[in-house]
């Protein structure tokens, strides 16, 4: 019978396309993630509809940020013990201290791996600790986005051959992104940094000059 279920709900989703993407992505995204799902479907449609692969790649984003803003209201609203309610309190303290070390890298990078790379409590630990949502749906759209356009790409280039080759280089490939992503952010980091100590010099050099002019 739960198979059954499971493979009527399933063609279901791919008959409706991108709007079965963004309902499947509120659920994976969500306190009651389905894990592998929102990959698989996204890799099915682009390789079924080739030139359609943007197009699912932004639906499956878009229903991401809703799923994981869901999420973090939840988290926002109830507070810590919203996450302690789904985790062992040692596990969620220790989730805890991670978002509070790393905050916008403990979305970024969690979000940009592959099963069973835990997420949702990170969603919830952001909402919890009142994390600015601008900085969320940063973090949340920026990862999702990289995800699943990279799937989608994969799905629309490999075809009927995806699947044998998803299953052999996915975790490689997401890795090389978050690779890439991290450095990026480091790099942007660094720059920003030092932006703001040749600001900090400036603005100190400016008022040492206006002092000795007063």
């Amino acid at each position: 019978m739960g198979v059954l279920l499971f493979i009527t709900a399933w063609s279901w989703l791919k008959r409706l396309g991108g709007v079965g993407l963004i309902l499947l992505a509120l659920a994976d995204n969500s306190v009651v993630p389905l894990p592998g799902s929102m990959d698989a479907l996204t890799i099915v449609l682009s390789a079924h509809q080739k030139e359609w692969w943007p197009y699912y790649a932004v639906m499956a984003t878009i229903g991401a940020i809703l799923g994981g803003y869901v999420t973090y209201a939840l988290g926002r609203k109830g507070g810590k013990e919203s996450l302690a309610r789904k985790l062992p309190r040692q596990k969620a303290e220790k989730v805890y201290e991670i978002f509070n070390r790393f905050g916008f890298w403990s979305l970024l990078v969690p979000g940009l791996l592959p099963p069973p790379v835990p997420f949702s409590p990170f969603l919830i630990a952001a909402g919890a600790m009142q994390y600015s949502r601008r900085k969320f749906l940063a973090a949340v759209g920026l990862a999702r986005g990289i995800r699943y356009g990279a799937l989608a790409y994969m799905g629309s280039m490999y075809s009927k051959q995806i699947f044998g080759f998803f299953h052999k280089y996915y975790q490689l490939i997401l890795w090389t992104f978050v690779a890439v992503a991290v450095l990026g952010g480091t790099g942007a980091g660094i720059y920003v940094w030092k932006r703001k100590r040749k600001h900090s010099a400036f603005s100190t050099q400016h008022s040492a000059t206006v002092a000795r002019w007063k």
